[in-house]
C-alpha cells in the first residue's frame, strides 16, 4: 500500500467547498483523512505544498490525441506527458482519428494504448455518425458498451436535423452526453478567418459567426425537445452566448465550454497571416471575445477547455488559405486561465479550478473532480503567481503549432498526481 502526504498547501476543492489551508493525505491511490494515518504508514513520502495550491486533478474535455493515425502530430504517449506538464490529470480525447472512433474497435484501441502508454486518465469519445459524415448515425448502444463518456463528431458537425435529433434520443436512451462542433457548412463556405475588417483588410476568405450561431440555437431548440444534454463545444461567438443564455435561463439542458485562444487573442492576429493563429471556430473580434468574458463571469458558460489540435511543423509552413485549423492547448491552457481570467479578476481561482474539475467530470458524469474521502487521489498542484515565458521547444508534445511561443503568463503547474502517483514535477 503506497502513501502520499501533501503538506502545508492552500487547498482549493470547489465541490466540497473547501478554501483553507491543510493537508491532503493519500492511501493506496485514494485521498484519505490527514488526523489519524495508518499505522502502517507513520512516516508516509511528503510534497511540501506551502505556497502553492492543491485542487483536485483537472479535466480537459477536449483533446485530440491524433492516435491512430496521426503519430507523426501526436501520440498518447506524447499527449498525456503534455497534459502532465500542464496539470491536467484527464483528458477526454475525440473520435476524429484515422480510422475514426465510430465503432466499438477503435474506442478499444484507444483505450488499450492510453493502459499501455498513458501517464494520465484518457477517456474516450464516440462518433456520432459512420465516418463523421454526418449521414449515418454511429452504434451508440455499442460505444457507449466500449466505453466513451460521451458522443460527438467534433472537427465535423451534423448538418441533417433530424438525424441530430435521432442521435440525441439515443444518447439520451444510454446515458451519453452530446458534444457538437458547431458550424454550418453553408453558412461558413470556405471561409478561413473571422468575417470582419481584418478579413477584408487581410484578403482573406471570411466565416461568419452566424455560421456557428445558429448550430447552436438548433442544439438548444433540439435539447429541449429531446430533453437531454448537449455541449457545444469551444464557443467563439457572441451571439452563441446569448443564445445559451436564453435556453438556460428557461432550464433546458445545454452547456458551453471556452478555449484560452478564444480569450487572449482577437482576429488581429492574423494580421501578418501567421498560420499558427488559424483555427476552428477562428479568432473572432474583440465584441465577441468580451461577449465571452461575460458569458464565463455570470457562470452562461461553466467549462473550460483547450481543443488541443497538434499539427505537424510542415503542415503550418504554407499558405494561410492551405494551412489546417487548430492550435496546442495542453501545456499553455492553464497559464493562459490563470492569466487572463484570474489575475484579471474576470472570476476567481475557485470558479476557474470548478470549471476544470467539478463542472466537467458533472457534465459526463465521472467519478473524479472532488478531494472527497475516498476519491480517486487526481491531484493538481499549481503555482498561480508563477511567471514564465512560453517556450515550445520545451514542449512534450510532438508538434510546436502554437501561438503563444514567447508569451510571459503567469500562473503555471508545480506537480501533478494521477491516482496518488506523481507523474511529473517541476
Amino acid at each position: 500500500m503506497s502513501s502520499l502526504l501533501i503538506q502545508n498547501g492552500h487547498v482549493i476543492d470547489p465541490a466540497n467547498k473547501v478554501d483553507e489551508v491543510r493537508d491532503v493525505l493519500v492511501i493506496d491511490g485514494k485521498i484519505a483523512t490527514p488526523l489519524s494515518p495508518p499505522t502502517s504508514h507513520p512516516s508516509p513520502p511528503t510534497f511540501n505544498a506551502k505556497g502553492l495550491v492543491v485542487c483536485p486533478g483537472l479535466i480537459d474535455i477536449h483533446v485530440h490525441l491524433r492516435e491512430p493515425g496521426r503519430s507523426d502530430q501526436e501520440t498518447i504517449e506524447s499527449g498525456t506527458r503534455a497534459a502532465a506538464r500542464g496539470g491536467f490529470t484527464t483528458v477526454v480525447c475525440m473520435p476524429n482519428t484515422r480510422p475514426p472512433a465510430d465503432n466499438a474497435g477503435t474506442v478499444e484501441y484507444i483505450k488499450a494504448r492510453a493502459r499501455e502508454k498513458g501517464i494520465v486518465n484518457v477517456l474516450p469519445t464516440g462518433a456520432i455518425t459512420v465516418g463523421l459524415a454526418g449521414e449515418q448515425m454511429a452504434e451508440i448502444g455499442s460505444l457507449k458498451q466500449a466505453g466513451v463518456v460521451a458522443i460527438t463528431d467534433d472537427g465535423h458537425c451534423v448538418q441533417n436535423n433530424e438525424v441530430m435529433r435521432r442521435a440525441i434520443e439515443y444518447a439520451k436512451m444510454f446515458d451519453l452526453p452530446v458534444m457538437d462542433h458547431c458550424q454550418d457548412y453553408a453558412l461558413s463556405a470556405d471561409g478561413v478567418m473571422h468575417e470582419g475588417y481584418w478579413s477584408m483588410a487581410l484578403g482573406l476568405r471570411g466565416w461568419p459567426s452566424i455560421a456557428e450561431e445558429v448550430i447552436v440555437a438548433r442544439n438548444c431548440l433540439l435539447a429541449e425537445l429531446c430533453e437531454w444534454k448537449v455541449h457545444m463545444q469551444h464557443l467563439s461567438a457572441a451571439g452563441s452566448v446569448r443564445v445559451l443564455r436564453e435556453a438556460r435561463s428557461r432550464g433546458v439542458k445545454v452547456s458551453g465550454e471556452v478555449c484560452p485562444h478564444h480569450i487572449a487573442l482577437t482576429d488581429e492576429s492574423v494580421k501578418n497571416y501567421d498560420t499558427h493563429f488559424k483555427m476552428n471556430p477562428p479568432l473572432r473580434a474583440r465584441p465577441d471575445v468580451d461577449a465571452l468574458l461575460q458569458g464565463i463571469a455570470d457562470g452562461v458558460i461553466e467549462i473550460l477547455a483547450s481543443d488541443h489540435a497538434p499539427h505537424c511543423s510542415f503542415e503550418k509552413e504554407v499558405e494561410f488559405d492551405d494551412a489546417p485549423f487548430g492550435i496546442l492547448g495542453l501545456e499553455t491552457e492553464l497559464g493562459l486561465f490563470l492569466t487572463e481570467l484570474v489575475h484579471k479578476k474576470i472570476i476567481s481561482l475557485p470558479r476557474m479550478i470548478a470549471m476544470l474539475t467539478v463542472k466537467p467530470a458533472q457534465l459526463l458524469g465521472l467519478d473524479r473532480g472532488s478531494l472527497s474521502i475516498g476519491a480517486i487521489a487526481d491531484i493538481t498542484i499549481l503555482d498561480p503567481n508563477r511567471e514564465w515565458v512560453v517556450d515550445r521547444d520545451q514542449f512534450a508534445s510532438l508538434s510546436r503549432n502554437t501561438p503563444f511561443h514567447g508569451r510571459p503568463l503567469k500562473g503555471k503547474a508545480a506537480a501533478t498526481v494521477v491516482a496518488g502517483k506523481i507523474v511529473w514535477r517541476e
